[in-house]
């Protein structure tokens, strides 16, 4: 490849917090890598993402080991990323489940999704070795199912698309607490590579009516209080609006993928570029960005050879 990911050189291991957000409810983050959640039923417990290894998946099971030895019954992928599946193993839950839609993905691209980030992003991958393959769910919804944990109500959700097309969440309604995957981050960038930038603002909205007074976010830390979910979910729409109008506009007049790439760069470095793997989903999300501005609904497919051409765009 002529170019090198930004992520590809970034080796430094990562501080995990492990935050309780409401009544036996926590929040693994690691500074901006992936993060999960852990919900705590009267018996058993769910899970909120796999990570991208058992080895990584380890380390949120030690933590959930602090907190209770109830047997780990149900994971819960919100979409079906690399990173956030392939650690699935490690759990040994009976049921695993994510969305129709996200199943589909799986099947459509999830090995190309494995090659792909496999390769730029090398310290979420140690450990590889003891993936036994794709992550595929044992149950599946299409728009909302419910599980009991005990007396525990847990409702899973697909509200719309936004980071992917089969996006779910988690909400516990006895707090009043949300785990939405990747559809929301604090303080880091969002990939953007296989979104619907035009779905994202009204699946946020669909978030917010909920009224959470607490969130665990995709990447980034724990949100707990209003004031700081307002501010997330508000800042992830200037994300995801900043990338994609600049493109917007190039391609109505007929510019070209290096053009988009100078726009948003110029529209979304002064607000951005300190956030976590910003410069890692800069290149995916004007080249997203710049198909869905041209009608092409459905993510193209990533692959290694899909960098090489959109690294030779981007550099004109």
């Amino acid at each position: 490849m002529s170019k090198q990911f930004a992520s590809a050189g970034d080796m430094a291991e990562k501080k995990i917090s492990f935050t309780e957000i409401g009544r036996d409810l926590w929040a693994f983050t690691a500074e901006g890598d992936p993060n999960s959640g852990v919900i705590i039923g009267d018996d058993s417990v769910m899970i909120i993402e796999a990570q991208a290894t058992p080895r990584l998946a380890s380390k949120v099971i030690e933590k959930v080991r602090e907190v209770t030895d109830k047997p780990i019954s149900h994971l819960v992928l919100t979409h079906y990323h690399a990173v956030r599946v392939l650690g699935a193993s490690a759990y040994n839950a009976p049921t695993i489940i994510m969305s129709d839609a996200a199943r589909g993905m799986v099947e459509e691209r999830g090995q190309e999704d494995w090659d792909s980030e496999f390769g730029r992003f090398p310290r979420l991958f140690q450990g590889h070795e003891s993936i036994p393959g794709l992550t595929y769910p044992t149950t599946t919804f299409s728009e909302r199912m419910t599980v009991y944990l005990g007396k525990r109500r847990v409702d899973l959700m697909h509200l719309g698309r936004a980071h992917t097309a089969g996006d779910i969440v988690a909400w516990v309604p006895d707090e009043d607490v949300m785990f939405t995957g990747d559809i929301v981050e604090y303080h880091s960038a969002c990939y953007c590579g296989d979104g619907h930038f035009n779905d994202w603002g009204d699946t946020l909205d669909m978030i917010r009516s909920f009224d959470p007074r607490a969130i665990a976010p995709g990447r980034g830390d724990a949100l707990i209080g209003y004031d700081m979910v307002e501010a997330a979910i508000a800042s992830t729409r200037d994300f995801v609006e900043s990338t994609y109008r600049p493109v917007a506009r190039v391609v109505a007049r007929g510019g070209s993928l290096k053009e988009a790439w100078d726009a948003v760069r110029a529209e979304c470095d002064p607000k951005f570029k300190d956030f976590a793997i910003y410069e890692h989903c800069l290149p995916f999300n004007v080249a997203r960005a710049y198909d869905e501005a041209r009608g092409i609904d459905t993510p193209r497919i990533w692959t290694a050879e899909r960098d090489r051409e959109m690294w030779a765009k981007l550099q004109g």
